[in-house]
């Protein structure tokens, strides 16, 4: 079996760049423009390489057909009122995108609303961010094509579903909030730039400005209300607050979790919004992040990570602003994280914490921070919360790894708050009691004591036969909690397999103080966690190494190809890295790469350099030590149309990967990549893809480790 395509163009001549007097060759630098005839000569031989090895794979169309069967499930979100009709987002099942309801009362028939399977034919155009208007009027939403995160932002009249014309353009990481007054919304744009944009551009994105659109008004006319000439990387969201007295601008300048918090008060422009707003600067550094919660006036409650990187609740009057002022409405838990706090009929405070990973939803007075009620989960997670401070009624999303969604409904006018089941779905064909999900605690090389949730069926042998799937994330302060996935499980029941999820450093799930444990110069925590999952699952007899598989993507990605494969080829089978981020060197030069340093450094710094050459997936492939030892089986998928990771990453490592290891003697494992077309990062991809991609993963996997389907 060929290895590497033959039409792959030479690598020479090769470019050389200087890092800090370091020389670093970088031969297959070519690929990072994507619309050269020599990229897409690479794209198209790298697909006839991989996908006649899919087409032979045994068990791929079994997959699909039972994947399409255990998906075609209904999918529901909370519902939620705005105005005085209540919606709901449902998908039937296999539809490509999910659909907007809307319905007069909780018992009234509902009716479709927005269907986005009808913004395109094969169903890549998908709904990307909605808001309405305070009084349920006006709904502005917005569309992105092929997953790229360019968005164009539409607007309806809510009554009779009217499309009216405006049209924002140029959009792109940006929030949407109304004024009260229903005249129109803030959003975040960026300027023209050459070329492209399209989502297949690798172009930075720089200067992004906060606009006003006046509803019925050409963009042209938008006011410009906040931008930053000195700071082009900087990025902002505008927030109206509850009251709609005072709109709030958070400013982020990467993906640390901490921002400057400025605000208006919009009776100080009696006249409208006609010109960049009076800020007032009340955090005016990047020391800490401040997250609105709701207000009382002039006094604000935010979440903070101020001197609590597990989160507290605090107190802050705009009218009397000092520091040594500030009041704790809610302290920092002694050991769980404060996930979200929400404000629900005045002066319900729904606070929801996570505890080893698993989500606890607690509800205290607003005014006094007494604890009122702790609302029942069982392990797992909340995926969904419903309920404004106007409304009287909440309703809040469970799952798990063996439940999709139980749908919770509770009425705070009544004094009993007993929450009531508003809607569970089960998936036919599939008896979650014939599997089990144990939560372990394993011990890093450090003494760092690592979760990691295990699921499988019950009753099994551990005596080191079954496959075993490890998934991981460790980055960026996101937390990996259970989560319900049908592929996963027909891996589980129909290839025998281990399903393993390691909450490795780096995430989020013990607060701000387990993120730095696994960034910038601690990065390589995050590998040694996960490879000492993958060796707990080989001691404890689940797999062992010729059966396991490793898999993450994004940053998830860069862990599981890059830096896993690279520094322990002995201890995996198979790896599947998903649109990762491979070149650590100059990721900071593609998109919205630049803000991404914050968690990685960057190498244009000699010391964060230093860091990075260490574990950069590109920079560290090499012939493996030890009798016997070759790279695991490998598969990487990107997508054209990813303009958050951009392909050049994956095409970049997978070159290079098949140039050393590929040609060496000793290699027999594959090393293959897919380029989907019309598909990009992961955000809105249809169900028809979705089911695609994991036929085709699981294929691959099924067919380098030897597995066969059970029935």
């Amino acid at each position: 079996m060929p290895l590497i395509p033959e039409q792959t163009p030479s690598s020479s001549p090769r470019q050389v760049d200087d890092y800090h007097g370091q020389k670093i060759p970088d031969p297959y630098s070519w690929l990072e423009d994507p619309d050269s005839e020599k990229t897409q000569a690479f794209v198209i031989a790298q697909n006839q390489l991989t996908l006649p090895f899919l087409d032979e794979c045994p068990v791929r169309e079994t997959f699909k057909e039972r994947m399409t069967e255990l998906y075609d499930y209904p999918k529901y979100s909370c519902p939620f009122k705005r105005g005085n009709r209540y919606f709901h987002f449902y998908n039937t099942g296999l539809q490509d995108q999910s659909v907007l309801y809307v319905q007069a009362d909780l018992e009234a028939e509902p009716t479709v609303f927005l269907d986005p399977n009808t913004f395109s034919d094969d169903g890549t155009v998908a709904l990307r961010g909605y808001t309405f208007s305070e009084d349920g009027e006006y709904l502005a939403y917005g569309t992105s094509a092929s997953g790229s995160d360019w968005v164009e932002i539409h607007f309806l009249r809510v009554e009779g579903a009217e499309p009216l014309e405006d049209r924002l353009e140029r959009v792109k990481f940006t929030c949407m909030s109304w004024t009260h007054d229903g005249k129109g919304l803030f959003y975040n744009a960026y300027p023209d730039q050459e070329g492209k944009s399209d989502g297949t551009e690798t172009s930075t994105n720089l200067n992004q400005k906060l606009y006003y659109h006046v509803l019925g008004s050409p963009q042209s006319q938008d006011v410009l209300c906040a931008e930053f000439p000195d700071q082009p990387k900087w990025m902002s969201g505008a927030e109206v607050s509850d009251d709609g007295r005072y709109v709030l601008l958070s400013i982020r300048e990467g993906c640390d979790p901490v921002n400057r918090l400025w605000y208006c008060d919009l009776d100080t422009v009696p006249d409208g919004i006609t010109g960049l707003l009076p800020w007032v600067k009340l955090i005016d550094n990047f020391d800490a992040e401040y997250e609105y919660v709701t207000n009382e006036g002039t006094v604000f409650t935010f979440k903070t990570n101020l001197d609590a990187p597990r989160y507290r609740l605090i107190n802050v009057d705009f009218a009397q602003p000092a520091q040594n002022l500030w009041r704790e409405l809610l302290p920092q838990h002694r050991k769980d994280v404060i996930v979200f706090a929400a404000c629900t009929h005045s002066t319900c405070l729904f606070v929801c914490y996570l505890h080893d990973v698993k989500n606890v939803l607690k509800m205290y007075a607003l005014g006094s921070g007494e604890e009122l009620k702790t609302f029942p989960l069982e392990v797992g997670s909340l995926v969904g919360f419903t309920g404004r401070k106007k409304d009287s009624e909440i309703f809040y999303h469970f799952t798990s790894f063996l439940s999709p969604a139980i749908i919770y409904h509770c009425d705070l006018t009544k004094s009993a708050l007993q929450p009531s089941v508003f809607r569970e779905v089960t998936v036919k064909g599939f008896n979650p009691a014939d599997y089990q999900t144990t939560q372990v605690f394993y011990t890093s090389v450090d003494g760092t004591q690592v979760p990691m949730f295990i699921v499988h069926k019950r009753d099994i042998d551990l005596d080191g036969s079954h496959p075993a799937f490890l998934y991981g994330y460790g980055g960026f302060n996101i937390s990996i909690t259970p989560s319900y996935s049908v592929s996963r499980l027909i891996f589980v029941r129909h290839l025998g397999g281990v399903l393993a999820v390691a909450n490795i450093r780096g995430g989020g799930e013990y607060g701000e103080t387990w993120h730095k444990a696994g960034m910038l110069s601690n990065k390589q925590n995050c590998f040694t966690d996960f490879q000492c999952a993958a060796e707990y699952l080989i001691k404890e007899g689940y797999t062992s190494p010729k059966k396991l598989t490793i898999n993450g993507g994004s940053n998830g990605g860069l862990l599981v190809a890059g830096a896993c494969v690279n520094q322990r080829p002995d201890l995996f089978g198979c790896a599947v890295a998903q649109v990762g981020v491979m070149d650590m060197l100059k990721f900071h030069k593609f998109t919205i790469g630049h803000a991404w340093t914050t968690d990685f450094g960057c190498a244009e710094v000699k010391e964060q350099f230093d860091w990075l050459i260490k574990y950069s997936p590109l920079h560290n492939i090499h012939i493996p030590e030890g009798d016997g030892v070759q790279y695991p089986a490998v598969l990487l998928l990107t997508g054209d149309h990813d303009d958050r990771v951009v392909p050049l990453h994956s095409l970049k490592y997978i070159a290079t990967l098949q140039h050393v290891i590929g040609r060496w003697p000793g290699q027999k494992n594959p090393l293959f990549i897919h380029v989907d077309t019309k598909s990009g990062h992961g955000a809105g991809k249809p169900t028809s893809k979705v089911i695609q991609e994991v036929a085709d993963m699981y294929a691959f996997i099924a067919r380098c480790l030897d597995l066969c389907w059970l029935n």
